[in-house]
């Protein structure tokens, strides 16, 4: 957690910024002020970042973007940068490449435009699902999944069962070994999932939203922004902000596993108020705090 004020600033807390690790893969989401310099801070190695997910142009998503390109460029960054966001984000970019032609490396940006889910990024290991948010300008959330892994082999039957290459590799795609003679390796004995496929659903400014919880059906972790706490319920909806027992009702209702939140109202400084009334709706609630790190 690099990030968890809202827009105005409070000693101890920078603006909306997350860094995800997935299998060595590094991914930011938002880019508040002071970005790099919390990344400096809490050891997070920026130059391994490959990609960047911005929810919505507000400043305090987006304002510590450009600092970060600019010591990518003084660091001699070679290697492409790739930016995930609303298409009105590429007016920024040109901008601050107008007056920054030296970079060393390339600013892929690509426009997330969608009214409904839709995977805009994947690798063999991970996908990245943009869908739209209700905040009054554009504004998408993310949700990275875990892609299924191959099934692994039990050493133990491969000396037993003499399993050649080929019989390895009809496990590992998750099938039975039907031999010549007819005799069968059943593929859940002789083969195992070494993991469940996680995912983490990245929910920044919104309103809740007719469908939010079937969108975020099942994810493991979700972070869901609570600017507001309930007894200002009225301000929340009219910008198009969180209270807490929304978030943890959508919690709720979406059968997530576990509830973090943030983005913080500057009227209050105590974060142990939002994750009480979130934990009196959904006891699975942890209020974060900058610098702070979950395992999935």
């Amino acid at each position: 957690m690099l990030g968890t004020a809202s827009a105005m600033p409070v000693v101890n807390r920078n603006q909306s910024a997350q860094a995800l690790q997935v299998h060595g893969r590094l991914f930011l989401m938002d880019a508040g002020e002071g970005v790099q310099s919390q990344m400096v801070r809490y050891h997070v190695p920026m130059m391994k970042l490959e990609s960047v997910f911005i929810s919505h142009i507000h400043g305090d998503h987006v304002y510590g973007l450009f600092g970060l390109l600019s010591t990518f460029g003084m660091g001699g960054r070679t290697i492409p940068l790739h930016i995930y966001g609303p298409g009105n984000l590429k007016p920024f970019l040109t901008f601050f490449l107008s007056y920054n032609e030296w970079l060393p490396f390339e600013i892929a940006f690509h426009p997330v435009n969608t009214r409904f889910p839709e995977v805009i990024f994947e690798t063999k290991s991970v996908s990245v699902t943009a869908f739209p948010l209700l905040h009054g300008i554009e504004t998408y959330g993310y949700i990275f999944r875990e892609k299924e892994p191959q099934w692994n082999v039990r050493k133990e039957f491969i000396a037993q069962y003499g399993l050649t290459l080929t019989e390895i590799g009809t496990l590992k795609r998750g099938e039975d070994v039907v031999r010549a003679d007819g005799s069968v390796i059943p593929l859940a004995d002789a083969a195992y999932k070494p993991f469940a496929p996680r995912s983490y659903a990245y929910v920044s400014d919104t309103a809740v939203f007719p469908g939010e919880a079937e969108v975020l059906k099942g994810i493991t972790v979700l972070y869901h922004e609570t600017t507001f706490l309930t007894e200002h319920e009225d301000k929340a909806a009219s910008r198009f902000h969180t209270t807490t027992r929304q978030a943890a009702q959508v919690a709720v209702d979406a059968g997530v596993s576990k509830l973090l939140i943030g983005h913080y109202s500057s009227r209050n400084t105590d974060q142990n108020l939002y994750e009480a009334e979130c934990r009196a709706v959904f006891p699975e609630t942890y209020a974060t705090a900058d610098g702070d790190v979950y395992e999935i």
